[in-house]
Order: C-alpha cells, then sequence, then structure tokens
C-alpha cells in the first residue's frame, strides 16, 4: 500500500465482537447507559470540586484531572463501540483507529501520572505537614499539573510519531479497540525501534509510577509508626488507602493487558478482555470510589442533591445529613 497520506483514509476491520443477533439491541443499550454513567459520575466529581470553595484544596484539584482524564478514555471507546454494534459494522478508517488509539494511550498513562501526583501530594501533607503550603502553593500545583499533561502528551505523542506515514501491509486490526501494539502489527517494514520505544514508555510512565507510590507509601507508613498521629494526619491517611486501591487496579489490570499483548500465546479472548476493561471499569470505579470513600467529597454531593430536593428547608436538612455523614 502507499505510503503517503492516502493511508488515513484506508478502511480497517477490527476485530470481531462476536455478538448474535439476539444480543445486539441489548448490547447497544448496556453500552449507552454504561457510558452515560461514567459521564454522569465523572462529571459529578469534577463539578463537586469545582463548585464548592473548600474543596479547592491541591489534594482536590489534582484529583479533579482523573475525572476528566476518565472521560478522555471512555469517549474514545464508547461511542465508537456502540456505533459498531448498531451498524453492525467493525470497519473504520486508519485515521479513526490512529486518533483513538491515540487517546487511549493518552488516558493511560495520564492516569498514572495523575495517580503519582497525587501520591507525592499526600506524602508531603503526612510526612512534611508545616512545608504543605510551600511544596504545594498555587504556583507549584500549577507546574506539577502541566508537567503531568506535558509528559503525558510528549512521551505518547511520540510513540505514535514514529508509527505514522508507514507503510501497511495488512488492514486486519487483532484487537476490538484500536491500540499502539495493534497499528505496529499492520506496518510491513522493521518494527524494532517502535518496540524498543513502547517498552521503554511501559518501564517509564508504570515503573516511574511505581517506585513514587511505593516510596511515598513506605515513608508514609514509617511516619505513622514512628511518631503519633494528628488529626490531620489521621484525615489525610483516610485518602491513602482510597488512592492506593484506584493505583493497585490500574497496575495490575494494565499490566496484564501488556503482557497479553507482547506475547502471541495468550489467549485472544483474553487479552480482549483485559484491555476493554481498562476503559470500562476503571472510568467507572474510580469516582465511586472517590465519591464514597472521601467524605468531604461525599458531603459536597448529599449536600448539593439535598439542596436542590429541599430548596426551602435545606439548612435543617442539611445539618441532618452531616450528622449522620459524620
Amino acid at each position: 500500500m502507499d505510503s503517503n497520506f492516502s493511508i488515513y483514509t484506508t478502511f480497517l476491520t477490527m476485530e470481531s465482537l462476536d455478538l448474535p443477533p439476539s444480543n445486539i439491541f441489548p448490547a447497544f443499550i448496556f453500552g449507552n447507559l454504561t457510558y452515560c454513567a461514567i459521564l454522569v459520575f465523572n462529571m459529578t466529581i469534577l463539578l463537586t470540586i469545582a463548585l464548592n470553595r473548600k474543596l479547592h484544596k491541591p489534594m482536590y484539584v489534582l484529583l479533579s484531572n482523573l475525572p476528566l482524564n476518565d472521560i478522555m478514555g471512555a469517549t474514545a471507546f464508547f461511542p465508537q463501540l456502540v456505533s459498531s454494534i448498531l451498524s453492525q459494522s467493525r470497519s473504520i478508517t486508519y485515521s479513526a483507529c490512529f486518533v483513538q488509539a491515540l487517546l487511549i494511550h493518552l488516558y493511560g498513562a495520564g492516569a498514572f501520572l495523575i495517580l503519582s501526583a497525587m501520591a507525592y501530594d499526600r506524602y508531603i501533607a503526612i510526612c512534611c505537614p508545616l512545608k504543605y503550603n510551600t511544596f504545594m502553593s498555587p504556583n507549584n500545583l500549577l507546574k506539577i499539573i502541566i508537567m503531568i499533561w506535558t509528559l503525558d502528551f510528549t512521551v505518547v505523542g511520540l510513540a505514535f510519531a514514529l508509527n505514522s506515514h508507514k507503510e501497511i501491509c495488512s488492514t486486519k486490526i487483532v484487537d476490538i479497540v484500536c491500540n499502539n501494539p495493534s497499528l505496529m502489527k499492520l506496518v510491513c517494514g522493521d518494527t524494532k525501534v517502535n518496540n524498543y520505544y513502547g517498552l521503554f514508555t511501559i518501564v517509564f510512565v508504570q515503573g516511574l509510577s511505581l517506585l513514587i507510590v511505593v516510596f511515598t507509601y513506605i515513608q508514609i507508613l514509617i511516619t505513622v509508626v514512628v511518631k503519633r498521629q494528628s488529626d490531620a494526619k489521621s484525615k489525610a491517611i483516610q485518602t491513602c488507602g482510597t488512592h492506593l486501591i484506584v493505583f493497585l487496579l490500574l497496575e495490575f489490570n494494565t499490566l496484564f493487558t501488556l503482557i497479553a499483548h507482547r506475547f502471541e500465546a495468550a489467549p485472544p479472548n483474553m487479552r480482549k478482555t483485559l484491555g476493554v476493561s481498562v476503559l470500562i471499569f476503571s472510568p467507572i470505579i474510580n469516582p465511586l470510589i472517590y465519591g464514597l470513600k472521601i467524605k468531604e467529597i461525599r458531603q459536597s454531593i448529599v449536600f448539593f442533591f439535598c439542596k436542590k430536593a429541599f430548596p426551602t428547608n435545606h439548612k435543617s436538612k442539611l445539618s441532618g445529613v452531616k450528622r449522620q455523614l459524620q
């Protein structure tokens, strides 16, 4: 095939969903409802943090990047999926596949970098509380957020830049979603550089995140054991368990997905399941975990809905709800 610009208009065929005719409509409804639930859950967390001034703290500002990232990942996956279910066609243009893969990898790397920054915030809050306002000042917080997204777009963007404008000899995407490994398998020529850089990004992003989280949590554990916990530290530690659950779920899910792609002997169904589970479960679980486990966010969400439900006597209702939540 030509390696010029016409490659982006080439139609590719994605892996079949293997849906029997009787399950097409239920799958379409389920896909739409899941996508809507992800949007509602994540927008609720995002708007709760944005509209409540009490939540305009470094921890919650960093956390607000997570629902944005989850919405990006879900939007890259679900609209194309439900469209293909309804049309019963697994065809997709190379350009659309390229964009979907790019957004999915930005979502994956972004999640690790955001969770790493949140681990650093918890480390400073618990281990260096007197220096917290200095290290996590608005200026430094802005630098951390800019660094997260700059690093995300640079690392992932370079991986896809290495894959662009290359001649392809196949139009078969060996997965139910477009990703960089699947696009690399279409290329005719040598892909050693792509493979080496792909391994580098895995080690760099996931390895760096794992090191940061392990280091910060060891330091937090030492601080908790050696020093007496104040009330502030106790509240800060409550968020650590939530953060650790989210990070471990993402780490193991992504790791097994990447391993399944690297080994041809891995069962195709396992590769498919693991690949899409990162895009389905994390965007649903993350807002639920943070919304239910972090008391300040939980209270703000309940207060908002109670205020809308009881506009005339919301003060007495809110005070009663507050006593129940505490």
